[in-house]
């Protein structure tokens, strides 16, 4: 743990939330390298206005600091937390999918702000990645390669593809647009069926079977909810085209596991490319490792050499606002569960 200024009393000011707190608030830091953030932190002058505590993701927080937190930053919520930090105010998740804070651990008196939007140009490239594996064969090029094998292949271009978007958040729209510029036509769905630079239809998730029929390559971005559980079941990959792709970098869970595995290996669709598993890591038993037509990602498709120096960035605007009483960005919508 460290401790960069000890909390003083005195008067009061108003969080984020409306609550009154300390004329110094406490801000919890779970992660074992907080390095960045607190970097960020003293770059913009807040340093001194806060009292930043850290303590070790590799173990559970002491109570004592729980119970004196305003604020926390995390990639999860401690165990019982709404009983161990009374005061808190707001969290601020390391992750742009927020599922894990959406139990009864997290009251909904706490401000919940996510990490949406860090990840953009990052996804953006692992997820092209992915499509020209898809069209141009590239694990099986490798594969011949470790066999010493000569074989030509007539690949199919992008361009003229239809890639349909299940999800069009803020990664979903720059994929569209990189995407369009390669040729592809977009096709997707969001919940404000609003139209979008790049997107040829943006449809209403009811219409998410049109985007299955019509699509080459379906890209899963959508968050974890009630609704989304499950979406790619048998059914959902029976109005794929045989010769269309799967790629997941939402959640694992939208997927049902044993229906991708027969879809493929029936050659029912061309078969997936997926970053996210609904267990993590993915079991060394799994099925989806040893499935031909299938590739194992271990969800890298947000990681990036700066990844938290982007993420402290928006923390940092994040805590500007919290100490100013205004509101923050990024809120989790707890009833849509993102």
């Amino acid at each position: 743990m460290r401790r960069l200024a000890e909390r003083p009393g005195g008067g009061g000011r108003r969080s984020g939330a409306g609550r009154t707190l300390v004329a110094k608030p406490s801000v919890l830091i779970w992660l074992d390298d907080a390095g960045e953030y607190l970097r960020a932190a003293e770059a913009a002058g807040l340093s001194s206005t806060v009292d930043l505590v850290t303590t070790p993701l590799s173990s559970d927080p002491p109570d004592a600091l729980l119970s004196g937190a305003d604020a926390m930053l995390a990639w999860r919520p401690p165990a019982r937390l709404a009983l161990r930090a009374p005061r808190l105010t707001w969290i601020q998740s390391l992750t742009g999918g927020c599922e894990q804070f959406l139990g009864p651990d997290v009251p909904a008196t706490v401000v919940l702000t996510c990490a949406r939007g860090t990840h953009r140009v990052q996804m953006t490239e692992h997820i092209l990645a992915a499509l020209f594996m898809c069209a141009k064969d590239l694990a099986g090029i490798v594969r011949d390669q470790g066999e010493r094998r000569w074989r030509r292949r007539v690949n199919p271009t992008l361009s003229g593809a239809t890639l349909g978007i299940l999800g069009l958040g803020a990664i979903g729209a720059e994929i569209a647009r990189v995407a369009s510029l390669l040729g592809m036509r977009v096709i997707g769905t969001k919940r404000d069926a609003t139209p979008l630079p790049h997107v040829v239809q943006v449809l209403s998730p009811a219409e998410t079977p049109r985007v299955l029929a019509e699509s080459d390559y379906v890209l899963l971005l959508l968050p974890s909810t009630v609704e989304t559980k499950g979406i790619v079941d048998k059914t959902a990959l029976g109005r794929m085209k045989p010769g269309a792709y799967l790629l997941n970098f939402g959640r694992g869970d939208l997927v049902v596991d044993g229906d991708l595995i027969a879809a493929v290996s029936e050659r029912r669709i061309a078969g997936a490319v997926l970053d996210v598993y609904t267990t993590e890591p993915l079991p060394a038993t799994h099925a989806f490792w040893t499935t031909p037509g299938i590739v194992v990602l271990p969800h890298v498709g947000g990681l990036h050499p700066q990844r938290d120096s982007l993420v402290a960035a928006l923390w940092v605007e994040n805590l500007r606002r919290f100490l100013a009483g205004q509101p923050l960005r990024e809120v989790v919508d707890r009833a849509r569960g993102y």
